[in-house]
């Protein structure tokens, strides 16, 4: 199995579960693009007022399905697909959603678990789970369109941290980070949300709309890159330090990176 994106709705809240059992909710490429197209389906939705993002099993998801990457992300051109027509379009839905989103995150939030909740409105997170990007020691950086989330929460220091560390860190550190916007006792988890959303609810669901369009207009993202700067940032794609990161990562072994 590949996983899933598993859609419900009760009521005017709509519940999104990442579900990918035995890999931690690790997102496979069926995934993204479940979850671009259910997202799209929810924004269309005129009778929701608020949509939870969660995982199944006790955790948000472990980043990307790595077991994928040398059938997805087997060349640059492939590489490429990858993260601008297969990733980013699921998180630019989950961010231009119409409606307020909340993550809901407990156990591991890493990679691109960590990049759709930076794409939610809020992120309400168990004091017990853990964040990070450790995708440095699989030799590639993180895509513009999975980066925007990340830099418009963390800022540059934070967000060059995370990124050249690779290090996984809990919810007290990620909510310094400006990361999360509350963090509660795991068992208390699943009532703040739910109280959460109720008062999303309760409000004109026109007023949260506006507001979010609002924010949009007044916090704009930067140009985007030129192809000269997507060449240059997927160039990596073929060389051997890639290479040997995901296949370290395959092996379960320690990478030996030789700046290739």
């Amino acid at each position: 199995m590949s996983g899933t994106v598993l859609f419900a709705t009760q009521g005017t809240t709509a519940t999104v579960t990442l579900s990918h059992a035995g890999k931690l909710n690790a997102i496979s490429a069926q995934m993204w693009r479940e979850l671009a197209a259910g997202f799209a389906r929810l924004s269309a939705d005129t009778s929701l007022r608020c949509v939870v993002v969660r995982g199944a099993d006790g955790n948000f998801a472990a980043g990307a399905d790595i077991a994928e990457f040398p059938a997805e992300r087997a060349d640059e051109a492939a590489v490429r697909h990858y993260h601008m027509a297969t990733i980013a379009p699921a998180l630019a839905a989950v961010a231009q959603c119409t409606h307020p989103t909340v993550a809901m995150i407990e156990g591991v939030c890493v990679g691109g678990g960590l990049e759709i909740a930076s794409h939610c409105d809020l992120r309400i997170a168990a004091s017990d789970s853990r964040f990070g990007v450790p995708i440095n020691r699989l030799g590639f950086p993180m895509a513009p369109g999975e980066l925007q989330g990340l830099l418009a929460l963390a800022g540059r220091a934070a967000a060059l941290e995370i990124l050249l560390e690779g290090r996984v860190f809990d919810a007290a550190e990620a909510r310094d980070k400006g990361l999360l916007t509350r963090v509660v006792e795991p068992g208390a988890l699943a009532a703040e949300v739910e109280a959460t959303a109720r008062r999303i609810a309760a409000g004109a669901p026109v007023a949260a709309r506006i507001n979010k369009a609002t924010i949009r207009r007044l916090a704009p993202l930067p140009a985007p890159l030129s192809p000269a700067e997507l060449d240059a940032h997927f160039a990596y794609a073929e060389g051997a330090d890639h290479a040997e990161g995901v296949a370290a990562f395959l092996a379960h072994r320690p990478p030996q990176f030789r700046g290739e």
